[in-house]
């Protein structure tokens, strides 16, 4: 596997929805290599996000996704999230399994056999839903980008 350098830019969520997304390495490998990158995460001090696996079915998971069509050079973009915590919250009778503080996800791909050399950017959207100790707020969405070099 190999990690590139880091690229210049900065993804924020709105300051609303209690999570930013930091600086995400730009990827570089040569075709068939497996890459992987890590997409750092933020959740504001007070608040947490649901996990990818929430305890309940009406909560929203937090979720990473690929638009296909930006994945022409890099192949799979498998997600492996961090082990959730179980915390107990005023609103809920049972434990929510969630995410607090900084943690990372892990975007795993391969170089395509038929990449073309040179740059590139894998897009994807972040659904979550923050909540504080008190209530759960409106699902968000943050578009991720990882940019990528084809050697």
């Amino acid at each position: 596997m190999l990690i590139g350098t880091f690229c210049l830019s900065f993804l924020w969520a709105q300051s609303s929805g209690h999570l930013s997304v930091g600086e995400i390495q730009k990827v570089a490998g040569k075709r068939n290599a497996a890459v992987q990158v890590k997409i750092p995460l933020s959740v504001d001090a007070g608040y947490h996000v649901n996990s990818d696996k929430p305890n309940q079915d009406y909560l929203i998971p937090l979720r990473l996704t690929w638009d296909k069509g930006s994945l022409s050079a890099l192949e799979g973009g498998t997600v492996v999230y961090p082990k959730a915590s179980q915390e107990k919250y005023d609103f809920e009778d049972k434990p929510l399994s969630v995410f607090t503080g900084n943690f990372d996800l892990t975007a795993n791909f391969k170089v395509a056999p038929n990449a073309p050399a040179g740059p590139g950017v894998a897009a994807g959207k972040l659904r979550y839903q923050a909540c504080s100790n008190k209530a759960c707020y409106p699902p968000k969405t943050v578009d991720i980008t990882v940019p990528y070099q084809v050697q």
